[in-house]
């Protein structure tokens, strides 16, 4: 089905249009005016709509005639930055053929810096006639303009001179192997805290603010990790239930940040909020989504790339290319193996590294990147192209290694220069200290890195992020509070977001006033915080988890903007007591290298004298054995030691760790490991629930780790039923 134009401007064209160039691609200022350009293979016309001020009036259309490798541009004398535009594009409407053009919807730049105003849920927004009996096989004439967000044109010169003074000084680069990762949403970080004032809350220049900054270096992370803030359109689903996409997996401008998290009208609060965090010493790292749009299912709205060229720009199913394949979940996958699609993706993460000057990226469902027609290739298109960027290969990559398409999980698979979210680490930990038997293996496997996964190709701990929480899922409190997922505010009849979180209650579903469950609760999250700021690998620690904040059993909270996802500064809100053991935990981390090792540490001979020259790291019963494969197989058995020793880089000083662990529902008694060459183990911090957290103890005086048998050598000791004592001592050279 062909469409014709719509060509009559109600205004005088004051200004003087001229060929322009191809490249860049998107709307470029200078001097003289703004030169546009946008790919299209199939399209037949495209046409450049301007607004007033406003964005209320399409003020002039211009055709956009000229066209080199299949895209059109233009340039346009004498217009200026600030500048809102759209575009309409002609061609085919012929969806069993993959051509869904419709020149009645305004579509949005994909190259677009900044959108201004709001979408508005319409059925005009649809490509279709919404209630037809031929669904998205009808075509729908009604003008969307009113209900879109528009473009603005950006002159981004000013930030890229900015960058390049900024590049000036000392940058933050921290190697990733002693990174601490803090997951945070950037709105609900901020939305709630009372010294913030109400302009800045939940936006870029409240994460700026030294109240904002100073918690975060008070904590001693090193690198937050916001999730998206790439511009983003809830669904229409969650729209009609009144409900909005809190998270933002759901982008529609690879470039645009997203508007509700910007207090003025200048994209470059950005580049201040990142300036900010990099002079306290914290890095940025950015969620990304790249491998689907906001457009959704073939029963989805027109608002961008469907518009512009369904055909390339989207995975189409061969047989009928009516139907998006779906690797993804959310109705479509972007067809990242077309290389303007993949050049979009390239030109974005270099603009939001050169430009805005984030660290690094966490792409979401990146096993999508990875696709070729036959399935997930390490060695993909896009993993080439981006580890050849002598821009992109320099900056920190996450990988999420698993998306819902066939052969879809790929952890331990992605290429040398990528990081990888461990969820075998969560599910592990979880099950450990829930109490689950058989589990010493699967336990010293993601304590140590999980090597088993990443060493084969060659890649250090550092390719394992380790995480207990994220955003998907139980917060740390609620995974001990709540033994089912607790949903119905999101209007799914709870059917939504996991069903097996390896969760416990401890007696009571939800909160309680009981002693004993809640002691139990507090000995578990400071447990599995320990356990992971111990671990090999990379820590990501969900923000709030080191207060104790709680979604109220919620393990699927994308939909909800409100108190149950934004941080609790409240008193009520703040468990002190976990948030000082949370700082004492990051701050021995940052105390001891071994604990962040850049190779991993294979395991020793106990009857060998500790190396000086290299680190190692020995297991023992809690009777002070060293492990053997008859230990390793006692499946009841939910109790161990760990040694690390070696070289810390501390001016040639050596020293050890030794991390005591009971996960049983019993007090035990351990025995310390007989090491040669060690000066007496002091205890630097543990869990136990009789003594105050987070405080250096001297083991021998605490009541809950008396020494049993103080007259025989080598003392023993009683832990409490979950929980765990962490030692140190000097080698004696």
């Amino acid at each position: 089905m062909a469409t014709e134009a719509w060509l009559t401007p109600k205004h005088h064209f004051p200004y003087e249009l001229s060929a322009g160039s191809p490249f860049p691609l998107g709307a470029t200022v200078d001097e003289g005016g703004v030169n546009f350009s946008l790919f299209s293979a199939h399209a037949t016309g495209v046409e450049l709509c301007l607004f007033d001020d406003a964005g209320h009036s399409e003020i002039h259309r211009i055709a956009l005639s000229e066209q080199t490798q299949q895209i059109w541009h233009g340039y346009v004398h004498g217009l200026k930055a600030g500048q809102l535009y759209g575009y309409r594009v002609y061609g085919p409407y012929e969806p069993q053929l993959g051509h869904r053009f419709n020149p009645h919807k305004l579509l949005l730049d994909p190259y677009a810096r900044q959108l201004v105003g709001e979408y508005q849920h319409h059925r005009a927004n649809y490509g279709y006639e919404l209630n037809s009996s031929n669904e998205d096989l009808s075509f729908s004439t009604l003008d969307n303009a009113a209900f879109m967000p528009k473009c603005k044109v950006v002159d981004i010169r000013p930030l890229i001179a900015a960058a390049k003074e900024s590049a000036i000084r000392p940058l933050v680069r921290r190697p990733l192997a002693q990174s601490i990762i803090y997951e945070m949403h950037l709105k609900g970080f901020t939305a709630a805290h009372p010294e913030i004032d109400d302009k800045r809350r939940g936006t870029f220049a409240g994460l700026a603010s030294t109240p904002a900054i100073d918690y975060l270096v008070e904590l001693g992370v090193t690198c937050v990790e916001l999730l998206p803030v790439q511009a983003f359109f809830t669904e229409p689903f969650l729209l009609e239930k009144q409900l909005t996409n809190y998270w933002g997996y759901n982008s529609i401008g690879f470039f645009a940040p997203e508007p509700s998290y910007l207090s003025s009208a200048e994209i470059g609060e950005f580049r201040t909020m990142v300036d900010a965090l990099h002079s306290a010493g914290i890095e940025v790292i950015l969620d990304v989504v790249y491998n689907h749009s906001a457009e959704g299912s073939r029963l989805g709205p027109t608002l961008s790339f469907r518009g512009i060229d369904n055909l390339s720009y989207y995975r189409l199913h061969p047989n009928d290319k009516r139907f998006y394949i779906n690797d993804t979940g959310c109705g479509n996958t972007l067809n990242i193996n077309h290389p303007r699609m993949l050049q979009l993706v390239l030109d974005s993460l270099r603009y939001w590294v050169e430009v805005m000057g984030v660290d690094g990226f966490r792409f979401d469902l990146a096993a999508c990147l990875g696709r070729e027609a036959y399935g997930f290739d390490p060695g993909s298109g896009f993993f080439d192209a981006l580890l050849q960027d002598p821009v992109l290969c320099q900056v920190k990559l996450i990988a999420e290694p698993w998306d819902i398409g066939p052969g879809g999980y790929q952890l331990g698979n992605f290429p040398v220069a990528f990081s990888e979210w461990n969820d075998r680490y969560r599910d592990t930990m979880r099950r450990f200290w829930r109490g689950d038997h058989g589990m010493l293996p699967e336990f010293a496997r993601r304590f140590h890195g999980s090597g088993d996964f990443f060493e084969h190709s060659g890649r250090p701990p550092a390719a394992s992020i380790n995480f207990l929480t994220s955003h998907d899922g139980f917060t740390l409190g609620d995974l001990v509070s709540y033994t089912h997922r607790h949903n119905l505010a999101n209007g799914e009849d709870n059917r939504d977001g996991h069903q097996e979180n390896f969760s416990y209650h401890y007696g009571v579903e939800g909160p309680t006033s009981d002693p004993t469950i809640m002691a139990i609760r507090a000995r578990q999250q400071r447990n599995l915080l320990t356990t992971l700021l111990l671990s090999q690998g990379v820590p990501m620690l969900l923000s709030g988890d080191e207060t104790g904040r709680t979604q109220l059993g919620n393990n699927n909270a994308y939909c909800q903007d409100n108190k149950l996802n934004w941080f609790d500064w409240s008193s009520l809100g703040m468990d002190r007591e976990l948030l000082a053991f949370t700082r004492t935990l990051i701050a021995l981390r940052k105390r001891f290298p071994l604990l962040c090792a850049r190779h991993f540490i294979h395991e020793q001979l106990a009857a060998q004298p500790l190396a000086s020259s290299c680190a190692r790291l020995d297991w023992f019963s809690r009777q002070g054995e060293q492990m053997t494969k008859s230990l390793w197989s006692e499946s009841m058995c939910r109790s161990l030691s760990v040694v690390l020793s070696g070289d810390l880089e501390l001016k040639g000083k050596q020293q050890a760790l030794l991390l005591m662990v009971n996960a049983d529902d019993n007090p035990l008694a351990f025995t310390p490991p007989t090491l040669t060459d060690l000066s007496p183990w002091q205890c630097l911090i543990h869990t136990q629930s009789d003594s105050q957290s987070g405080t250096p103890l001297d083991s021998q005086s605490s009541p809950c780790v008396e020494p049993l048998d103080a007259q025989v050598l080598p003392t023993r000791y009683l832990l409490q039923d979950r929980s765990l004592m962490l030692f140190h001592a000097d080698l004696i050279l």
